[in-house]
């Protein structure tokens, strides 16, 4: 581990005042730790080289951490995972958040991890994570991509490019883009709430430029919006072993049925691609359709469409498709309750 200087923040302002380095993703000269569950293992590493460590764990107190209101779900982002997964109202009306949750990571790192610090997590390209390889466009921009033609099983196969195929490790962010949930960011200049879509980004050349915030922002909330589909939702989760372990494949979906009929459908793919991905194309085909076995299939064929693979990953779209069958016939049976929440 290389030298760094250490701060602790007073309160959101003065994390904003230090966080305000130089530099973004791999590059930054400042990085922030909040659960501590992954930031000090990659300094460990020499992956990430930051100079100023801003430990935001001060500010982790006697908030509330979930707030329910007729418009949605308010999620503080410095939350430990644990908490919100257990929350009954969380639990009863955004099943899928609970289930993204409950299903990462180990019990202790749940106790321990908070919801602002999951949804940024690094990679797990063992390429990205392993200095020793000098090709790694995520970690030495410019340097090339070794999993293209190396051992790539786990590996993207959405939403990648020639510079990186790094799979995006996460469980929440996948549950969260399917409910279009916003974030809410505080920085230098003030704050802001964009789409939590628009939170990561896609490699487009840059896969060292992770996320759309800027220097000495610091996320403090998400928004999840009151729907139709948020009861009646699922997360469906694949991996090598049943527990403490990362995705090969997962699926969030939500929908508001009217007997057999899809109004609308929330369908999000993780351990598939690139970042949290956005099944939208077959959230169209399903809208008033009868969901059926055939029509979910259809669906998956449509979510995965554009899917590129690189050998060792040949068989995740097809794992995938089954994946986004199984949650959209898992979400159809769960019982029917009603909910004035209707979409307008």
């Amino acid at each position: 581990m290389r030298p760094f200087s250490y701060a602790r923040a007073a309160d959101l302002a003065h994390a904003s005042r230090l966080g305000a380095g130089t530099g973004q993703g791999v590059e930054a000269s400042v990085q922030f730790l909040a659960g501590g569950t992954t930031l000090i293992d990659l300094m460990k590493l020499d992956v990430l080289r930051p100079t100023r460590v801003v430990d935001l764990s001060g500010l982790i107190g006697p908030v509330e951490s979930v707030t329910v209101t007729p418009e949605g779900l308010r999620l503080d982002a410095f939350a430990r995972m644990s908490n919100v997964a257990d929350d009954p109202n969380v639990r009863a009306d955004y099943p899928v958040i609970a289930q993204s949750l409950e299903l990462a990571a180990s019990a202790q790192l749940r106790n321990m991890a908070t919801l602002g610090g999951n949804v940024l997590q690094k990679t797990r390209c063992s390429y990205y994570r392993d200095p020793t390889w000098n090709a790694c466009n995520k970690r030495v921009p410019g340097s090339g991509c070794a999993a293209i033609g190396g051992f790539n099983r786990n590996h993207a196969v959405l939403g990648v490019d020639e510079h990186c195929i790094a799979q995006y490790p996460g469980d929440f962010a996948v549950a969260l883009v399917a409910l279009d949930a916003q974030v809410e960011v505080r920085g230098p200049r003030g704050a802001r709430h964009f789409p939590f879509d628009a939170l990561h980004r896609s490699a487009d050349g840059q896969p060292h430029l992770e996320t759309s915030l800027n220097p000495g922002e610091v996320i403090v909330a998400f928004h999840v919006p009151a729907a139709p589909w948020t009861r009646r939702s699922a997360y469906i989760k694949v991996r090598d072993r049943a527990s403490y372990e990362f995705a090969i494949a997962s699926a969030a979906v939500a929908l508001d049925m009217e007997g057999d009929v899809v109004r609308h459908a929330r369908v999000a793919l993780g351990g598939m691609a690139y970042r949290p991905w956005r099944a939208r194309s077959a959230e169209d085909l399903l809208t008033g359709r009868v969901l059926t076995q055939s029509s979910a299939a259809t669906a998956a064929e449509l979510a995965l469409q554009g899917a590129v693979t690189h050998g060792n990953n040949d068989y995740k779209p097809q794992l995938a498709r089954q994946t986004i069958v199984r949650a959209l016939l898992h979400a159809k049976a769960l019982p029917a309750r009603e909910d004035s929440r209707r979409a307008g």
